[in-house]
């Protein structure tokens, strides 16, 4: 990649609330070496790219709320999966004993180093070495969990808590309507208490739109890796439907980009005086979810 730092940490001149949002895959930043060594020409690379997802909460910030955003896109390195999830196949040379080749995302083509991208079109021309999934997991993962850890550290400092909102778009499944518009994923109710699941899918629903849960997608690896209820970190995963907000074959906001920004953005105001007041799931809180 390019000298460009791997990420944007949108900070509050204060933190208000125990709230962190995170962007990982809307990352659009695309080298000329990257683009060189792909099959894919730099308009069908970024189809794994969460288009404008940081835009569409750009709000963040001024309520108080810190906003942690990739810059590097996800078809060159996913900071939503583990460090060494790799395909032995796309590598030239031996994987380290401690690369995990198994899990389904490495069988999907979506490990760290994607194969593929949304669309399932293979992304390189040729084998990568092994020193290079190295360099981008230490240029652009790294430092982006090291940042997401200091952030959750950070909260739960001043707070004593923190519920960290990880922020996605879904594509559209082409010639059929869609059965959700914004998914939320809380890893079935193990990396968020449900009360904060059934508050946030609440004010969702309440904004117009029509939401499901961990159907189908329950949360990645930041969901379910940092998503520590007993501990007092609760995670959940947003998944919006680019149909929304943007013309998905042209990569361009459509009309409905600011109607969108507008609702996330009350969204917003709702949560961060609802992790304000509430702190902690509680009793007040189980109430004003139901």
């Amino acid at each position: 990649m390019s000298a460009a730092p791997p990420l944007i940490l949108h900070r509050p001149a204060r933190q208000r609330a125990a709230l962190v949002l995170t962007s990982p895959h809307s990352g659009r930043l695309y080298s000329p070496a990257f683009l060189a060594g792909s099959r894919l020409d730099s308009q069908a690379i970024r189809r794994s790219e969460d288009c404008f997802v940081d835009e569409l909460f750009a709000a963040a910030p001024a309520l108080g709320v810190p906003l942690l955003a990739a810059t590097f896109p996800r078809a060159y390195c996913d900071a939503n999966r583990e460090a060494w999830e790799l395909d032995p196949t796309m590598f030239s040379d031996p994987l380290p004993p401690y690369a995990n080749t198994s899990s389904p995302r490495v069988a999907a083509g979506l490990g760290t180093i994607a194969r593929i991208v949304g669309t399932s079109e293979p992304i390189y021309a040729r084998p990568l070495t092994f020193a290079e999934a190295q360099t981008r997991i230490a240029q652009c993962w790294q430092p982006f969990h090291a940042a997401l850890r200091g952030l959750i550290a950070e909260t739960l400092d001043q707070f004593g808590h923190c519920l960290v909102l990880d922020c996605h778009s879904m594509p559209s499944a082409p010639g059929r309507p869609p059965r959700a518009e914004l998914v939320l994923g809380d890893g079935h109710g193990t990396c968020c208490a449900p009360a904060w699941s059934r508050f946030v899918t609440a004010e969702f629903t309440a904004l117009g739109l029509k939401v499901r849960r961990n159907d189908p997608y329950a949360g990645g690896y930041i969901t379910r890796h940092y998503g520590r209820p007993a501990e007092g970190v609760q995670v959940m995963q947003l998944e919006l439907a680019r149909g929304l907000y943007m013309h998905e074959r042209q990569f361009l906001k459509h009309a409905g980009f600011e109607d969108l920004r507008a609702r996330l953005t009350r969204f917003l105001e709702t949560m961060t005086e609802a992790v304000r007041l509430f702190g902690a799931p509680g009793p007040t809180l189980r109430a004003a979810a139901e």
